[in-house]
């Protein structure tokens, strides 16, 4: 009976699986810096890290070769501020952990503990060529939401890269509404927070705090990160004067490590971005002045920020706004340039925007989101050009580790893409 269990045991033990060295040969590859992609390329992954991309690379021989004649091969795509793994059914609180109205804390939630590796959106997401994330919990009651982290969507337990790798703070009309109904309080909010932090963090050990006190210690700890530059403070803001709002926050933190999310009215101080060394992380699709801080939306928002020096990804994926959205999104920005008057993306800017860009921005410039020597093993075999909807791709690997395509989606479409009835449920009879 004992070694009935053991080996029961052993059999529903997880299988490690190690990186593949293989080699994609005479396909149209695109690298994920920037560049143009080039045809009768090859691809070489080594110990799940990228050996060489390009024409001049070569396959060595004795190790798997797949032949790429027809198909392109990109990066696997780095989608920014998600919420993969936070919830099952958007709609049934028990499933969801995207916020948390009634917690006592706020800067310092984590949104790590919640993550579900074996959620069926990380599996679809990355059946679409999603192979790294970063997730943002979103907001309660306080314009805080908390820290986000970096993962990556390999089937297995361990997909968390970087964890608390960014605070959120909601500012603009959502902030407003949070802090009690103006801008005013938020920026109040915003600002006293910050200077509560830092005298925390100035207090020597075992000191009391002292004087009015807002912060939870736990919370104060937090934001005590965001004070010395430590993490990232990711604003949602959309309006020009709000973004100017923000951008003056260095005057008086100089340490903070900024990055605008949503920034819908960027274009109208992209200048100002630029020379404050922020990066954008926005959704181009938003080009409905849909509220008053919306006025000036134009889908040539990334393009005209992109232009005047800015560094901009493609994100914002949550909800139905699904990650794998992301091809068509860059694709639009590339139609743009075609458009007189309107300003896109080249092909190369568009795949960079949902795949270097946003790897930089959450810390991962070089050994993310980009074919080059040294990067991470994440490749995307497409049946075609990835920025076409008509497109879709054939391989996964992350890490260097071939990943299966069998989420319950992928499983409801094989088994009711076959239109015979003669086994269906006698519920089906008319």
């Amino acid at each position: 009976m004992k070694r009935l269990l053991i080996a029961m045991l052993l059999c529903a033990a997880p299988v490690s699986v190690s990186a593949q060295d293989f080699a994609i040969t005479n396909a149209t590859v695109a690298t994920g810096d920037g560049s143009a992609p080039v045809e009768h390329a090859t691809v070489v992954v080594r110990g799940g890290k990228i050996v060489s991309a390009g024409s001049g690379a070569t396959a060595p021989a004795g190790i798997p070769v797949v032949d790429g004649t027809g198909k392109w091969v990109t990066p696997g795509l780095f989608s920014a501020v998600t919420d993969l793994g936070l919830w099952d059914v958007e709609g049934v609180d028990e499933s969801n952990d995207t916020s948390a109205e009634k917690s006592p804390f706020n800067a310092a939630l984590d949104v790590v503990p919640a993550l579900n590796p074996s959620s069926e959106h990380i599996a679809v997401s990355r059946e679409g060529g999603v192979t790294r994330a970063s997730v943002t919990p979103f907001n309660g009651d306080s314009i805080f939401a908390g820290q986000g982290a970096v993962i990556d969507l390999g089937e297995d337990a361990q997909i968390v890269m970087k964890p608390r790798a960014f605070q959120y703070v909601e500012l603009g009309e959502s902030g407003a509404k949070l802090a009690g109904g103006s801008r005013v309080a938020a920026h109040t909010a915003l600002r006293n927070a910050l200077r509560e932090a830092r005298e925390v963090v100035a207090l020597p050990a075992g000191a009391q705090r002292q004087g009015d006190v807002l912060l939870t210690r736990a919370d104060a700890a937090a934001l005590g990160k965001v004070i010395d530059g430590t993490q990232a403070l990711y604003v949602g803001v959309e309006r020009a004067s709000d973004i100017r709002g923000v951008l003056a926050l260095k005057t008086e933190f100089p340490k903070l490590d900024l990055v605008l999310v949503g920034a819908t009215e960027g274009w109208l101080v992209a200048p100002a971005i630029a020379a404050a060394g922020v990066p954008v992380i926005t959704m181009p699709m938003r080009d409905l002045p849909s509220s008053f801080e919306a006025l000036a939306a134009t889908m040539s928002n990334v393009g005209r920020m992109k232009k005047a020096g800015v560094k901009v990804a493609l994100g914002l994926f949550e909800g139905s706004n699904q990650p794998r959205n992301a091809t068509e999104q860059a694709g639009n920005l590339v139609a743009l340039t075609k458009i007189p008057g309107a300003s896109g993306l080249t092909w190369g800017e568009a795949l960079a925007s949902i795949t270097s860009v946003p790897a930089e921005i959450s810390g991962f410039g070089g050994k993310a989101g980009v074919l080059a020597p040294g990067a991470v093993g994440d490749v995307v075999l497409w049946d075609g050009d990835p920025l076409e909807l008509s497109s879709a791709p054939v391989s996964v690997w992350i890490d260097g580790v071939k990943q299966p395509v069998d989420s319950h989606q992928a499983r409801l479409r094989e088994r009711y893409k076959d239109l015979d009835e003669t086994y269906l449920p006698k519920a089906y009879d008319w």
